[in-house]
């Protein structure tokens, strides 16, 4: 299913009041923690409207995180593929690393206006994690993460630095030990401790409002690509593409683009070891509609509704279920997905670091590994942008592994 000559994407109009995205999205959580989302989104609307949080919100991304990031031309990468402009929109020089900071400033900001002084998270790759300890060291709040105990491994650079910043890391040993359980162990210390927690979701999933709120707070990505591109190349480009976990980084940069039905957007899941299941976490490759952690969206899952196993080199996009607005999206023709192997991504992550002396994070290098095959398809006057969403320190250890070096 394409989008038709003249169709229009009210993108604007969504979520409903109820938080759906056409059939996705929704609020299916325990009544103890319904009164808490209607007050949550109670307050984002009153803040929506608020001139003076908006200015503290841009005065902290502009003087804390780093913003604008820039929009840079991959030179020595367009000259080494061939056919299209190469641009990364370079959310990895952000304070913390990632863009995950964009969305912990704004709802710690949301949590101060509410008087809450307790913040609980969940995190895969770290990155949220770090974001989130960094913000409450900010505002000085109490921060307590959640973290899978085999991402902890894989990412123990991380969690030292979240420790640094006064958060309590605690690890989840139940099911996977990865993302999906580390939402569910957030989600039971939110049930418990409601009246002076607020849970700092890092995507674009969960239940009303936070996929809504996730992306606005993320959407001041693709409004700072559609000023550089036409600042660099006077036009839209031919192409975007992001990598897609929950979805946060991709529908940042998409949504200003939505209506620019020309601009063809593309987001890259996880595939893995390959298309089978329990060995990848690309939904939209034999995900099935279901309820997960709050919202209905696709999900791998069995016949029988059991959650399958996932399986990604990058922690942060290890995750069985994908944000309710890109399941819309995809099914009305908008968004198009693909995914790169574990294999695609350490030989892309190797090239980008010998040809452009960036080193990507495993997560938005599943994007450039598509990139790295789409590129030489287009022609040389074309233009595709990339966001780069995050930097690889975190990384480095895991991928010196997997290639038999020792670190």
């Amino acid at each position: 299913m394409t989008i038709s000559a003249g169709q229009t994407v009210n993108k604007d109009t969504l979520p409903t009041d109820s938080g759906r995205f056409g059939q996705f999205g929704g609020c299916y959580v325990p009544e103890t923690l319904m009164t808490a989302l209607d007050d949550l989104g109670q307050e984002y609307e009153k803040a929506k409207q608020d001139p003076d949080f908006h200015l503290e919100l841009e005065s902290y991304l502009r003087e804390f995180a780093g913003r604008p990031t820039g929009l840079y031309f991959a030179e020595r990468l367009t000259e080494e593929l061939g056919g299209a402009k190469i641009y990364f929109k370079r959310e990895d020089l952000l304070h913390t690393g990632a863009h995950k900071i964009n969305n912990a400033i704004g709802q710690a900001l949301l949590a101060r206006r509410m008087g809450k002084k307790r913040i609980i998270a969940e995190t895969g790759a770290g990155q949220h994690g770090v974001a989130t300890a960094t913000v409450c060291a900010r505002f000085g709040l109490e921060c307590v993460v959640y973290m899978g105990a085999v991402d902890m491994d894989r990412q123990r650079l991380n969690v030292f630095r979240m420790e640094l910043c006064g958060a309590e890391v605690r690890s989840v040993n139940s099911g996977q030990r990865t993302l999906k359980d580390a939402v569910n162990e957030a989600m039971r210390d939110w049930v418990t401790n409601v009246r002076d927690t607020h849970y700092i979701l890092g995507s674009a999933l969960g239940a009303h409002p936070y996929p809504m709120m996730v992306r606005d707070f993320h959407r001041v990505i693709g409004k700072e690509t559609r000023a550089e591109i036409l600042e660099k190349e006077g036009r839209l480009p031919d192409e975007m593409v992001a990598c897609v976990g929950g979805g946060s980084n991709a529908i940042g940069l998409f949504f200003e683009f939505l209506d620019e039905t020309d601009v063809r957007l593309v987001g890259v899941e996880a595939g893995g070891h390959g298309i089978e299941p329990g060995q990848h976490a690309a939904r939209f490759e034999g995900g099935r509609l279901g309820v997960l952690q709050g919202c209905k969206t696709y999900i791998l899952q069995n016949e029988d509704g059991q959650i399958e196993l996932t399986h990604s080199v990058s922690a942060g996009l290890d995750y069985a279920a994908i944000g309710p607005e890109h399941a819309y999206y995809r099914d009305m023709g908008r968004i198009e997905y693909a995914y790169a192997t574990d294999k695609e991504v350490l030989d892309a992550f190797q090239l980008l670091c010998r040809v452009e002396g960036i080193i990507p994070a495993l997560e938005s290098t599943h994007a450039l590994a598509y990139v790295i095959k789409r590129a030489p398809k287009m022609d040389t006057d074309q233009i595709i942008v990339m966001n780069l969403s995050g930097r690889g320190d975190k990384d480095v250890a895991q991928v010196a592994k997997l290639l038999g070096e020792k670190v």
